[in-house]
């Protein structure tokens, strides 16, 4: 009977939380995009804020707010009250690489916040001007070795996955390669494209259209397999580096303590919209892969991940001098 009368209570208090939100939302949502204009995360939080706008009936409106690798927007998410109204993006440098190294910016996901849903993988590529001379993995292996104080290379800043996979390259190789951290990958690419960089790391969404027009080279994906939306790009594992795989993600979260009524609302038009094939097109369509997870499913694949990254860091050398 106890039990009976625990489960009744918890049953009701679901119900009792369900109702308090229904009329949830009655204003405007903000939702965060850690990272500049331009690159997968604002492509993808402007197609999925653009469904939610029309389900829910009020104004999605995106904010732009990079720096710090993609961390600022979720410190400044964590920052918000818990009530559904502002939401952000977050990617695999901020939310399970940032925690194990020891000078980034603090972000405790289980206190600061509220997995949503996984929504994509994110193919990674190494890029090249056209006018480099890095035509190859080989070249750009060849360069790291050969230049003097370390090749160069644009990432969207500093301990974001793109910084993680030239640091582990590097460490492959036994050379040594020097970030250049930028606001966003759109920052970087200018660079590329404007031959004041030899190479760069940056998110194949924010490369696709000029790597296609031939002004950017595409040296390599980061993953461990060919992705499906560019398969004529060669992955570093297949071109010289064995073993190499540095893939990365995007999901959306919600400040910690957001009451569970809000939150089952959200995840449950989240799923609705991934599960849209229209939706499924434009993600794909921005060099990204519909990756959705729910949010119990997302928290898990975080520990994991979190897990991996952090045994990487521990036992990654230091790049030869």
């Amino acid at each position: 009977m106890k039990r009976f009368i625990q489960l009744l209570a918890l049953c009701l208090s679901m119900i009792a939380s369900e109702a308090l939100y229904a009329e949830y939302p009655e204003r405007p949502i903000k939702l965060i995009v850690p990272f500049a204009p331009g690159a997968s995360a604002d492509g993808i939080a402007r197609i999925i804020g653009k469904k939610l706008e029309e389900n829910l009936g009020k104004p999605v409106v995106v904010e732009n707010k990079s720096g710090a690798g993609g961390t600022l927007g979720l410190v400044a998410l964590a920052a918000a009250t818990p009530d559904g109204y502002t939401l952000s993006m977050g990617a695999t440098g901020a939310i399970v690489i940032n925690p194990h190294v020891p000078d980034a910016p603090r972000l405790e996901l289980d206190r600061h916040l509220a997995p949503l849903a996984k929504l994509a993988d994110i193919p990674l590529v190494f890029i090249s001007p056209s006018s480099s001379g890095i035509k190859s993995v080989q070249d750009l292996i060849s360069q790291a070795r050969t230049t003097p104080q370390g090749l160069q290379y644009g990432t969207p800043g500093q301990y974001t996955a793109q910084h993680l996979a030239g640091e582990l390259l590097a460490s492959m190789i036994n050379s040594s390669m020097v970030a250049v951290p930028y606001r966003g990958s759109a920052p970087a690419l200018t660079d590329i494209l404007g031959g004041r960089l030899p190479a760069a790391v940056v998110d194949l969404t924010s490369a696709a259209g000029h790597i296609k027009a031939g002004t950017v080279i595409a040296v390599g994906v980061t993953s461990s397999a060919r992705t499906k939306v560019a398969p004529e790009i060669p992955t570093l594992a297949e071109s010289g580096v064995p073993g190499y795989s540095a893939p990365a993600w995007m999901g959306m979260f919600a400040p910690a303590k957001t009451p569970s009524g809000i939150m089952n609302r959200l995840s449950r038009e989240i799923q609705a919209i991934m599960s849209n094939p229209d939706v499924q097109k434009q993600i794909i369509a921005l060099a990204a892969e519909p990756a959705y997870l729910g949010a119990d499913e997302f928290a898990r694949f975080i520990e994991n991940e979190s897990k991996k990254w952090a045994a990487l860091l521990a036992s990654m050398p230091k790049p030869a001098k």
